[in-house]
């Protein structure tokens, strides 16, 4: 029975499904070009169970490129009027909680891989040098590795009040210190200055997390969080939620938010309408291009 029962266990979790989407509009006074970053990641494209496409009213000529951080960006020029941007996926997840790996080390600064050398550095939202002092003295005693990041996650939790009257664009790592307010990406940008500040890579996260497994909290939106660098693979922590999720769909990651904007206009576009959507649903009854259906 106990067999029986792991068993059936592992196929429910093989068979999670989210669908994923957005609607999103603006106002455009005068054509304008934009640059979005609103597709499921490179990394989970295999997941994918339905076309992960962008589609634009007005139509309009869009062009697909891989940034320098390996995001999956579009680009197009909208012309004057109502600009629409919606899209509405499958995917499939394992459907387990973030991995913990309590014993996941540091690495010295001089045997990092130099791709993440860059995650150790100032960035537009998180002034490590200028919390350096404040980082050693509040976490230089925790035990390297995971322990460390787990005290700076479980510090910022606490110490910073979220509000989404908070939410100012403008408002980097050491303001969120310094006022102890924010929302999501404050959180998270905080937490990696600190990271950064004790010499582990930490880089910048956004995507979808439904709320599966926990209180459903509206309005929905897309979701921030960070990885680190440890033991020779980045690992996922979250400042804000500060618990394993289920379910995290990764759209881009950068150095911070400003690398991972989902939408950048080159000029005047006002946003007039945002509604995101992560939720937990049924299997499919085909199966995407390289996919099995399930049984």
């Amino acid at each position: 029975m106990c067999g029986a029962a792991a068993r059936s266990e592992k196929i429910i979790l093989r068979q999670m499904f989210i669908r994923l989407g957005y609607d999103i509009q603006f106002e455009v006074p005068a054509p304008v070009a934009i640059v979005s970053m609103l597709s499921v990641h490179p990394s989970r494209a295999l997941d994918l169970r339905a076309p992960d496409e962008i589609g634009i009213e007005p139509t309009v000529e869009v062009t697909s490129y891989l940034d320098g951080f390996g995001n999956r960006c579009s680009r197009f020029v909208a012309p004057t009027g109502t600009l629409r941007l919606r899209s509405a996926t499958l995917i499939e997840d394992p459907g387990t909680p973030d991995p913990v790996a309590p014993n996941a080390r540091e690495h010295p600064v001089g045997e990092l891989p130099n791709e993440a050398l860059i995650y150790l550095l100032n960035s537009r939202y998180c002034e490590v040098d200028r919390l350096s002092n404040v980082a050693t003295e509040l976490f230089g005693a925790a035990a390297p590795g995971w322990g460390r990041v787990q005290a700076i996650c479980n510090w910022v939790n606490t110490k910073v009040t979220f509000g989404y009257q908070h939410a100012r664009p403008t408002r980097t790592a050491l303001d969120v210190f310094t006022d102890r307010v924010g929302v999501c990406r404050d959180y998270q940008h905080l937490a990696i200055a600190f990271c950064r500040a004790l010499n582990i890579p930490a880089r910048y996260c956004t995507g979808y997390l439904g709320d599966i497994g926990v209180p459903l909290t509206l309005p929905m939106d897309f979701s921030a969080w960070f990885e680190v660098y440890l033991d020779d693979r980045w690992w996922v922590f979250d400042a804000r939620n500060n618990m394993p999720r289920i379910g995290r769909v990764l759209i881009a990651t950068g150095r911070d938010a400003s690398d991972v904007a989902i939408t950048t206009s080159f000029g005047a576009a006002i946003l007039t309408r945002f509604a995101v959507l992560a939720e937990e649903t049924t299997a499919p009854l085909t199966a995407a291009p390289g996919k099995s259906a399930p049984a």
